[in-house]
């Protein structure tokens, strides 16, 4: 940058409108968060004011009930981590083969496609926690030999059917978007089916749908609640267990706290990497 006299120097109509956007953003910081302030204010003395906060608050936030039972909520918790750390990969894995197979368009495939069209229909169709009951109870009840009769197992299973096959969709629009082009020139470097669908096909549609398979897995991390519904010892079913002996719900707050903690993190990291997807894409890296 040139120095001295010939050195370039602001004129003062550019220092005036540089003042000017300084004022326009800081009085648009300062009644942003006034206004917000003002909401927030206004919806916490309603609140306060209502005739049945009081019981609310010893029922539902009752500071040595959440002490109390806080214990013995996190080290349940600790149940859906691990539900959810074996459920994740499993996923992953299933669903991407449940949309190649739906994606092939071989004649000698066809009953690969149909079964994996049936099995995402199907699973869809099903309320997933009507889908962790039936799992859940029903497989044990048949008493299969060399078949384990743990609820919790067919619960977590049930959670990866359903999961799975939302999953698989996601990754078959992922594949579907990859042009057409790509394909043609992988086919044209000597690439079969195969390796084109591996190394060409795949990377490109994984990358372009990680964002929505992050919204999908901050959904699994709060349905793993749902396997409480078959006696496994979770979180909910922890916090459900103080409340139902002490009758206060304070429990409850405290283990949707736990979830919250877990979430929101990955939904920042989600929106962080849909931002890097959008700005990449932009620059023609994707």
């Amino acid at each position: 940058m040139p120095t001295g006299s010939g050195a370039w120097h602001p004129s003062e109509r550019e220092l005036a409108r540089r003042a000017e956007r300084r004022r326009l953003r800081v009085r648009r910081t300062g009644t942003a968060g006034l206004s917000t302030v003002l909401v927030f204010a206004l919806l916490g003395l309603a609140l306060v004011l209502s005739p049945g906060w009081q019981r609310v608050q010893e029922t539902f936030f009752s500071w040595s009930d959440a002490r109390d039972s806080f214990p013995l909520v996190v080290e349940a918790f600790w149940l859906n981590v691990r539900i959810f750390l074996v459920a994740e990969p499993a996923i992953l894995v299933l669903a991407l083969l449940v949309a190649i197979m739906r994606g092939t368009r071989s004649a000698w495939l066809a009953p690969a496609r149909i079964v994996a069209v049936a099995f995402t229909d199907v699973m869809r169709g099903i309320p997933t926690l009507l889908l962790v009951v039936l799992l859940g109870y029903g497989v044990p009840a048949l008493e299969l030999q060399g078949v384990t009769n743990d609820r919790l197992v067919w619960a977590t299973v049930a959670l990866i059917l359903s999961y799975s096959a939302y999953v698989a969709e996601v990754f078959r629009a992922g594949i579907e978007s990859i042009h057409p082009s790509q394909i043609a020139s992988a086919r044209a470097l000597g690439l079969g089916p195969v390796r084109t669908l591996r190394h060409v096909v795949v990377p490109q549609a994984v990358r372009r749908v990680v964002p929505p398979l992050l919204n999908d897995f901050i959904s699994l991390q709060k349905d793993t609640a749902l396997v409480s519904l078959v006696g496994a010892f979770d979180g909910v079913f922890a916090a459900r267990d103080y409340s139902a002996y002490n009758f206060n719900y304070t429990s409850l707050v405290v283990v949707s706290v736990l979830f919250i903690a877990l979430t929101v993190p990955l939904a920042r990291f989600t929106d962080w990497l849909q931002r890097r997807v959008a700005e990449r894409e932009r620059a023609g890296a994707l």
